[in-house]
């Protein structure tokens, strides 16, 4: 018998939101194996999945037509291996903060005839190794370090001649520069800019008095770059992020496509101040913090209600906003009520008048919606707080929708900034109002 070999394809640069076709060739028929997949990240820390399979009559297994019979996962799950990944460090969510260097992911095929050895759970003898490398940037994506006035950001910019829709790439409250969103993006024909406001190079270190001016600036360096394609842009935002893309739009010029990913409609954390204005913050009430058993912070029902008079001041008068909102909810979400400020949303902007926003909730999908294929970070420690914070989700219904969303995300922003209706993709996995 032919020794056994891994194939992955497309076998030449693969980014991170890109499925991959995996399967073995070579095996006795029927053989059942075990196949693991690992990778470190930046930090060191390393991830693992691993599930049983069946080779065919033929001695051949492809993981988009085999069923995993057990494991990290089981059922027909082609990419499985990658979003099942589990750090072997408690509360530990896997990030990319160097966009231009891929992540490794070592694959191995199990002999599962044998009994396991000694620390190998999942089968016996090895019989075929890849590694398969997930990049961060697609072939032809350049990357741009900004600093323009107050402005500290990434830009990200497609391949090829001509200019290209902008986006400004929000993250939430804990600060610094995440790049690996708006790089992906920028693969799919946007100029994106990933923007830091705290905790980054000279930027204040904690999230203190926000003023709506330094990301004005932002706007206002996008529109001037000869890559980008006026005369407006779209905003994408995810937790504190959101409520800020929200007072952009509400309050700046040039907006027309908002996407808000778990956000609130209020604004939060901190007060917003604007030329005279000053937008109070949502307060919190600490003795409705909650324990999970396992210690972990929930947050979900700390936060005041918008819509009570004494907090009026801190909604985000969102219908002031030129263009549409997609609004992105998990509904499981445990950092704080998404679902609800949707709705809160949708009702504001059709009291005045003006069209409601699309909404996609998401069944069993906690706060932390990343690009396809990061495995769901349910819980993790918060980078400013310190402590491990429990954020939500079920792993398979929450991969599925940042599968579903990541494209959603894309075929808005291609319809209200490109004036293209649609964006081929597979089957939907949310249910939209």
């Amino acid at each position: 018998m032919a020794a056994a070999t891994v194939v992955v394809e497309p076998a030449g640069r693969v980014c991170w939101d890109e499925p991959v076709r995996i399967a073995v060739h070579g095996l006795a028929p029927e053989q059942p194996v075990a196949l693991r997949a690992s990778l470190r990240d930046e930090k060191g820390a390393l991830f693992r999945a691993h599930a049983r399979y069946r080779a065919d009559a033929r001695g051949q297994l492809d993981l988009q037509r085999a069923p995993a019979l057990g494991g990290s996962f089981a059922g027909l799950e082609p990419m499985g291996l990658v979003w099942a990944l589990q750090p072997d460090r408690p509360f530990w969510r896997l990030l990319k903060r160097d966009v231009q260097t891929p992540l490794l992911l070592e694959l191995e095929v199990l002999d599962g005839r044998e009994p396991a050895g000694p620390g190998e759970p999942e089968g016996g003898r090895v019989l075929a190794r890849a590694v398969h490398e997930r990049h961060f940037m697609a072939a032809g994506v350049r990357r741009v370090p900004v600093r323009e006035g107050r402005v500290r950001a990434t830009l990200f910019l497609p391949p090829g001649e001509g200019c290209f829709a902008g986006i400004i790439d929000l993250f939430g409250s804990s600060g610094g520069l995440c790049e690996y969103r708006a790089s992906l993006l920028a693969g799919h024909g946007f100029a994106v800019l990933a923007l830091a406001y705290f905790r980054y190079e000279d930027l204040p270190e904690y999230l203190s008095d926000v003023c709506l001016e330094y990301f004005e600036e932002a706007v206002g360096f996008m529109l001037q770059h000869p890559k980008v394609k006026g005369p407006s842009i779209g905003l994408l935002g995810f937790s504190k992020g959101g409520d800020l893309c929200l007072s952009m739009a509400a309050f700046l010029k040039d907006i027309t496509a908002t996407v808000l990913i778990n956000s609130c409609v209020a604004n939060t954390i901190v007060p917003l101040h604007y030329k005279d204005m000053i937008i109070s913050d949502l307060g919190t009430d600490s003795l409705k913090q909650k324990t999970t058993e396992s210690g972990l912070l929930d947050f979900v029902d700390v936060w005041n209600n918008p819509l009570e008079e004494p907090n009026h001041g801190s909604l985000i008068p969102l219908e002031k906003a030129q263009g549409p909102f997609l609004f992105i909810v998990g509904m499981d979400d445990h950092n704080w009520k998404s679902a609800f400020y949707a709705q809160i949303a949708s009702e504001r902007l059709q009291a005045h008048g003006k069209d409601r926003p699309q909404i996609i909730y998401y069944p069993e999908t906690g706060h932390c919606i990343d690009p396809p294929y990061f495995p769901p970070s349910r819980a993790s420690v918060h980078a400013v707080l310190g402590e491990a914070v429990f954020y939500g989700g079920e792993p398979k219904a929450h991969s599925r929708a940042q599968e579903d969303a990541w494209l959603k995300i894309q075929t808005f922003f291609h319809k209200h900034l490109n004036g293209k209706k649609s964006v081929k993709h597979p089957g939907a996995g949310g249910s939209r109002l």
